[in-house]
């Protein structure tokens, strides 16, 4: 497990299509190797990356970025993606993800680590139930995009 680098974007774009491809949304992905490399890696970058290699092959990756909670008034962690090529899965991959994401929130004095995650993924529930996260029952999530963004932002 490790930070990734600019020469791990064209890893992550792979493995978030085969995220994209395992939650039904296999032509969903619109994002480019360029595209990682400015907003993970660039002068204005908007978050951050860790990938898990096996042999010197990048296996798995967890992107995720700084959230800020105007309740608890400190930052947190929020997990965007978070995937381990199948093959790969139940050696420990996606617990030492989850551990290190935990563990920069603690060092860096942050109060909460966050994500969703699609209702159907039973296996993924209960892996991160067993790691002691909570489904938050009383909020659902929004999304303006596209072309609705593009009229919410011209009233």
């Amino acid at each position: 497990m490790r930070e990734a680098t600019v020469e791990d974007a064209a890893d992550i774009l792979r493995l978030v299509r085969e995220l994209a491809t395992y939650e039904r949304e296999p032509d969903a992905v619109a994002n480019t190797a360029e595209l990682v490399e400015r907003w993970l890696f660039g002068a204005d970058a908007v978050a951050s990356a860790l990938v898990a290699e096996l042999d010197g092959r990048v296996v798995g990756v967890a992107v995720w970025y700084r959230s800020y909670s105007t309740w608890t008034g400190a930052p947190g962690i929020y997990l965007e993606d978070l995937f381990v090529e199948p093959e790969h899965r139940g050696h420990g991959f996606g617990r030492a993800f989850l551990v290190a994401l935990a563990r920069i929130a603690l060092d860096r004095g942050y109060q909460r680590f966050e994500w969703v995650v699609l209702d159907w993924n039973t296996p993924a529930v209960g892996f991160y139930e067993a790691l002691g996260a909570r489904p938050m029952k009383d909020w659902t999530t929004y999304r303006v995009e596209g072309e609705r963004l593009a009229v919410l932002g011209a009233l």
